[in-house]
């Protein structure tokens, strides 16, 4: 959903109509509170920042999933390195030794 101008509130207007502010959310409206002109924070709806958590989280274990299927991958065409090796790459990278 765009945001209109009508949805970009100054923080220190938005303290005398957050209960205002708060039912435009609930019905649908996003609030971008800005200070200093700048983008500060937003309003959304609980729902919806319920909605945006699990698709982080999904998103995160699909990330996971990717990561596991190119290890697969690299197993499965011998791609791999011996425990010396790997101890080594570690280091490099400032691992544990």
């Amino acid at each position: 959903m765009p945001i209109r101008a009508q949805d970009v509130v100054p923080i220190s207007e938005a303290r005398s109509r957050l209960t205002e502010l708060a039912e435009d959310v609930v019905a649908g409206a996003e609030k971008v509170l800005t200070k200093n002109g700048s983008a500060f924070v937003a309003l959304v709806d609980a729902r919806k920042l319920d909605y945006y958590h699990a698709l982080e989280a999904e998103h995160g274990r699909m990330v996971m999933l990717d990561d596991a299927e190119k290890g697969l991958k690299d197993a499965l065409a011998g791609k791999v390195l011996s425990e010396e090796e790997f101890r080594k790459s570690l280091r490099r990278r400032g691992g544990r030794k």
